[in-house]
């Protein structure tokens, strides 16, 4: 593969934090905290210049339970008083919450973290049961709302004007009202007059990212995202994502180098290709094929019974569900609809759907440094997901080899670039105020 130089800007990288089993064994301990075990991973993210934290987040306990999520806002605000340079990114969700709420967390987490927060917004695929919904909104529903909840949070960032606040040689700070301006939002969802009641961000507005990959969720991505959260198999999904995404971004008049492309990165080290591979046929080996069958149907919009089905033949074209028609994570159901299309049999399936679709890589650190950076090269990764830190021997891997080598290469960074988040992950600069 060629050394070239490659984009002007260096790949960022994330590692995620909360949930897990974990946080329910520090529960039942005295002497423990649920934080315990995100404040290692903070620690070694700081220590190998990790650019931020990703906390993902559950609305319903689901089939077989959410697995210790934890309150994705509030668990960051903890960790930003114990850490100095890592970026903190909170899954929270646009269907359930109301804007001008989102805006003061967000807003307070952006100052308590002095310019490290970053919001996914996700439109939710469960939950409506605690929120007093019957029936979950139907996609175009969600995304509607979804849209207008970043048009009001993105409104109430910008109430404060420059030279709201002024500082007076005594030390003392002087307000402006008249540089504090109402927004006045009227809309389908929601009426919010603002402006903001907190100060101005340290950032102006915290880091956007998104997720989803419908045509929906790409929409709402090319108009408001910064960055989008995807899961990328291969390097043609990857070049067609990222060739739509930002066509449709420069159509709304945006920076041509946004959104950029966060892609999740599910790989398995081994000393030598060989041993790779053997940890990935032994974990294959290992399923429980029920709890596969379960997951597959979750991965195909949760409508379909695959109980009956044998394990090493194709799924029929006529159980293959219609993703458009499917009211959950339309993204993750047009994947596995693909992958049942392609011949695939069930068994396969259930083996890919552990990776829920992403991208997922077996080798050598060296090996994993080069499916990096073919798509760091081709323009369609600009983030990209860590995972395992705090596992003794995935950490040795990536401290002592991963790392190592793509910095090598020129494609990760040595050290934090700025103070913000905003500056670590080398953005263009926002609009104007409107």
């Amino acid at each position: 593969m060629a050394r070239d130089r490659g984009p002007g800007r260096t790949l960022k990288t994330v590692t995620g934090v909360s949930g897990g089993q974990d946080v329910y064994r520090l529960a039942l301990d005295p002497e423990a905290s649920t934080l315990a075990t995100a404040l290692d991973t903070a620690r070694i993210a700081e220590e190998l210049r990790i650019d931020a934290l990703f906390a993902a987040d559950l609305l319903g306990f689901g089939a077989q339970g959410a697995i210790g999520a934890q309150e994705a806002i509030v668990f960051l605000a903890a960790l930003a008083g114990l850490t100095e340079h890592v970026g903190l990114i909170a899954t929270v969700s646009t269907t359930f919450h109301h804007p001008y709420n989102l805006a003061r967390l967000f807003g307070t987490l952006d100052h308590v973290s002095n310019g490290r927060a970053a919001w996914n917004a996700v439109t939710s695929s469960l939950g409506e049961e605690n929120f007093g919904d019957a029936e979950l909104p139907s996609p175009a529903e969600r995304y509607a709302r979804a849209a207008e909840v970043l048009e009001v949070t993105g409104a109430l960032f910008d109430s404060w004007l420059p030279g709201a606040l002024t500082a007076n040689a005594d030390g003392t700070v002087e307000l402006d009202p008249d540089l504090v301006r109402r927004i006045d939002h009227r809309g389908e969802h929601f009426t919010v007059a603002g402006p903001l009641n907190i100060p101005p961000l340290p950032q102006r507005r915290p880091v956007q990212f998104q997720a989803g990959q419908s045509a929906g969720g790409i929409e709402l991505g090319a108009r408001f995202a910064e960055v989008v959260f995807t899961s990328l198999a291969t390097l043609e999904d990857a070049v067609t994502y990222t060739k739509t995404v930002r066509t449709r971004a420069t159509e709304l008049g945006r920076d041509p180098s946004l959104p950029r492309i966060f892609s999740s990165l599910h790989a398995t080290y081994g000393s030598t290709e060989a041993e790779a591979r053997r940890i990935v046929r032994e974990r294959a080996e290992a399923l429980d094929l029920d709890a596969g069958r379960r997951r597959l149907e979750d991965m195909l919009g949760g409508g379909i019974d695959l109980s009956e089905r044998p394990l090493d033949s194709p799924l029929p074209v006529e159980l293959i569900p219609d993703a458009a028609a499917v009211n959950r994570r339309q993204g993750r159901v047009e994947i596995f609809g693909r992958l049942a299309a392609s011949g695939k049999t069930l068994r396969e399936l259930i083996v890919a759907a552990q990776d829920t679709g992403h991208w997922a890589v077996a080798g050598t650190p060296e090996q994993i440094a080069d499916a990096i950076e073919e798509r760091y090269r081709a323009g369609v990764l600009d983030v990209v997901s860590l995972g395992g830190l705090t596992d003794p021997r995935t950490y040795e891997f990536v401290a002592e080899g991963l790392l190592p080598v793509l910095r090598r290469r020129g494609i990760v960074g040595e050290d934090y670039r700025g103070r913000t988040l905003r500056e670590n992950l080398e953005l263009p600069p926002l609009p104007p105020r409107a």
